[in-house]
């Protein structure tokens, strides 16, 4: 090929590399570089202040050559305003690097790793599943100040058509959160998913399903007794009644937790973000017994099927009361706390207080002040030992025996 002759797509399409690289020139300053290695440059020569100066203008074959022209007429018009299409370049890349940085997909991440780093695993792990599954592929590419509320409303459609309200619901909370910590480090002005309130499809409050009949509960834990789930599960299925703890704060037990005949669950493991401490009665302590030549020398007490590394799944004790012919509208796991709450309140006669304090919920002494971890522990000892051998009543088909005083 000449010097004067211009290249061809036929052309750049055929060539091969040799034992070192080489340039074939296309006129005004662009070429291709063709490397021992075969692999193609695009390359735009030129001078500017005095200096000589390449500017890079894609790899071939990803950028034609078609493309790599249309690129170097820019550059060169660049050239002739007087301005050095390499800083151009430069200046187009800050931008966009910047315009990344301050993306709702960073801030957010930002955001996760700054606030949610005290937060339970299960709050952690929903919250960025929403994230990366809801919001970020639909706006996280967009500068976060540039978002519009009907672009963020837009958005949570999408989730309430697959007729997740509730999961809706939640992603405007999360964004709520992502915008103001946007608004607090100066990348955003305005929270934009706080216009939307009252704009999302209100759900339906849903309360977890529970048997709170003591004839129906002794049917299901006669049920529980003979499930033929492995022995990992079938200890977390009996034990959940038995502790009525959060579903999530059962799942995540861990062996160093059990301290004698209590389990001593950590603040960050919990949802109101405070210690709390669950006596043992002796049917907890002998499942745990059972179950530690299994699972004693890892981590958790009811470690996943996939690997001790983890602990059980979410659903593994719903999916075994699923198994046992109950519905999610029947009982849920979740659902136990309720069963608890009613049966200890109406049936076995025990102070409210008591039992939300058990229940780890926002409880007040008559200051103001919420209960410390070891309040009321000695009622609360005798409490869950009472609910544990009523448990065992109900399920041998005793009589329900009201001992209110």
């Amino acid at each position: 090929m000449s010097a004067t002759e211009k290249l061809t797509a036929v052309a750049v399409r055929q060539t091969q590399p040799r034992e070192k690289a080489y340039r074939l020139s296309d006129g005004g300053g662009l070429y291709l570089e063709v490397q021992s290695s075969g692999r193609k440059y695009w390359r735009y020569a030129y001078r500017y202040a005095g200096k000589q100066k390449t500017l890079a203008l894609g790899v071939c074959p990803d950028v034609s050559l078609k493309a790599a022209r249309t690129a170097h007429k820019a550059a060169r018009a660049k050239l002739a305003e007087g301005i050095d299409p390499a800083q151009v370049r430069r200046v187009e890349k800050i931008l966009r690097n910047q315009a990344d940085a301050e993306s709702f997909e960073a801030i957010g991440r930002e955001w996760f790793d700054t606030k949610m780093a005290e937060k339970s695993e299960s709050h952690r792990d929903r919250t960025l599943r929403l994230l990366e599954k809801d919001l970020f592929t639909v706006v996280g590419r967009q500068p976060i100040k540039a978002i519009t509320a009907p672009e963020l409303l837009a958005a949570l459609r999408r989730i309430e058509s697959r007729g997740a309200l509730d999961m809706a619901k939640r992603a405007r909370q999360a964004a709520s959160q992502v915008f103001a910590y946007a608004i607090q480090t100066g990348r955003a002005e305005r929270n934009v998913a706080e216009d939307l309130r009252g704009a999302l499809t209100p759900g339906k409050k849903k309360h977890h399903a529970a048997i709170t009949d003591p004839i129906e509960l002794g049917k299901l834990l006669r049920a529980m007794e003979a499930s033929t789930a492995g022995p990992v599960v079938k200890a977390a299925l009996l034990i959940t009644p038995i502790l009525f703890q959060r579903p999530g704060e059962i799942r995540h037990m861990e062996w160093e937790e059990i301290n004698d005949d209590r389990w001593e669950i950590p603040a960050e493991k919990m949802k109101m973000r405070l210690p709390h401490i669950v006596p043992l009665p002796s049917q907890a302590l002998a499942l745990l017994e059972d179950l530690k030549p299994i699972t004693g020398r890892g981590r958790y007490v009811f470690p996943s099927a996939r690997g001790a590394s983890r602990c059980m799944s979410d659903n593994a004790v719903r999916v075994a009361l699923r198994d046992l012919g109950y519905t999610n509208e029947q009982q849920t796991p979740h659902g136990f706390r309720a069963t608890a709450r009613t049966i200890l309140d109406e049936v076995l006669g025990f102070r409210p207080d008591i039992i939300e304090q058990q229940l780890a919920h926002a409880v007040k002494d008559a200051n103001g002040r919420a209960y410390n971890r070891t309040a009321h522990l000695k009622a609360r000892t005798t409490m869950m030992q009472t609910w544990a051998d009523y448990l065992d009543k109900l399920r041998q088909g005793a009589e329900v025996v009201n001992i209110r005083a």
